[in-house]
């Protein structure tokens, strides 16, 4: 019993010795780590001798539109801006002695002129307009043959009236342009019926015929 005991030990050593073989050893390794390293320098050298090729080039034709080009987003990741289409405007050259006369003759001046004068109208006068509720007495019309200036007299008057009495007279036309058609519509300015021309310029609550008469000239 005792010798077969032995046996199996010895048996049981002999196979723990026994060396598994290593699945990944390729032919002529050892081992699996031999084998890896050589193929990582097989790998290298090819990938160093094999000569790297640039891909064709190829020009870019943009054909002009007229729309700007769309921003180019860079590396970094901003925004480049595109490059501006290009414009055609220019500066008028009319002020240049040289370009005109370069341009235009004699005889295109005179050409142009002739056609100017064919577009040229004249506008004949028309009687200025009566207001509207107006009884007609035209201050305008009174203004330009008039030459007097405001406050010197022209006709008599009677009394003299209080400046309070005056603003409170004139106050009841609104303004002085309706102050002077009621004087003339009452016998102005000849005769003051209202009492709104005391000083006899004929000029009703200090209307001024002023801005009429510039008008004219």
């Amino acid at each position: 019993m005792r010798a077969v005991t032995s046996a199996i030990a010895v048996l049981a050593l002999a196979a723990c010795n026994t060396q598994l073989p290593d699945s990944a050893a390729g032919e002529g390794f050892d081992t699996y780590a031999d084998y890896s390293a050589h193929r990582e320098g097989v790998l290298q050298g090819a990938v160093s001798a094999q000569p790297i090729t640039a891909a064709p080039s190829q020009d870019v034709v943009t054909e002009v539109t007229g729309a700007p080009i769309p921003a180019v987003e860079s590396v970094d990741g901003t925004a480049t801006p595109g490059a501006q289409a290009e414009s055609h405007a220019r500066i008028s050259d009319e002020q240049s002695f040289a370009a005109v006369s370069a341009r235009e003759t004699i005889a295109s001046d005179r050409e142009r002129l002739e056609q100017q004068r064919e577009q040229y109208t004249v506008i004949p006068p028309e009687p200025l307009p009566q207001r509207e509720g107006g009884n007609g007495a035209s201050i305008i019309e009174y203004a330009l043959r008039t030459s007097n200036p405001v406050g010197q007299q022209v006709y008599k008057r009677g009394r003299a009236v209080a400046p309070e009495t005056l603003a409170r007279r004139c106050a009841k036309y609104g303004s002085d342009d309706h102050a002077q058609e009621a004087f003339l519509k009452n016998g102005g300015p000849e005769r003051d019926r209202l009492g709104i021309d005391p000083d006899g310029d004929g000029f009703a609550c200090y209307w001024d015929p002023s801005p009429f008469r510039l008008a004219e000239r």
